[in-house]
């Protein structure tokens, strides 16, 4: 990868993960957002709609179209939420539960196969690395807007 930039890298791997993901979420009739949204859940208190989006790093309008879709699949039903009568809470039906103890089973396996070809001080690194690059975004210290 010599003579890319980091952006470069950063966005290829991802595109290839979430390619990866896509391709096994469809195996089981679903989408790697599907599959981030069943374990961003609580599973047992259930979770505020309005908190997932950001949990996620997704946009409302993509994270509606998704609910909607898990909400018709019969993975998750929505409840008032009773601390706060304006709020829903997104809860895990039973098929719900099972869809994300396969979705944990796959995020689980990609992590032991790159743990077992990549050094604990290489991860360590990469992890610090990217702590880095998010500190310095969200500091805004790369682009200030001043």
């Amino acid at each position: 990868m010599k003579d890319k930039t980091i952006d470069y890298i950063l966005r290829a791997t991802w595109q290839a993960v979430a390619r990866m993901y896509n391709e096994e979420a469809a195996k089981y009739g679903a989408t790697m957002a599907t599959g981030f949204a069943l374990l961003s859940i609580d599973r047992e208190k259930g979770t505020p709609s309005t908190a997932l989006g950001p949990k996620m790093g997704m946009e409302a309008t993509s994270l509606t179209r998704t609910l909607k879709s898990m909400e018709d699949r019969g993975l998750i039903s929505k409840k008032k939420n009773p601390i706060d009568g304006r709020g829903v809470l997104i809860h895990l039906t039973k098929e719900g539960q099972d869809k994300r103890e396969l979705s944990k089973t796959t995020v689980l396996k990609f992590n032991e196969t790159i743990k077992q070809h990549v050094s604990e001080e290489k991860l360590q690194h990469f992890m610090e690395v990217a702590e880095i690059i998010n500190e310095l975004i969200a500091d805004k210290k790369i682009y200030n807007d001043k």
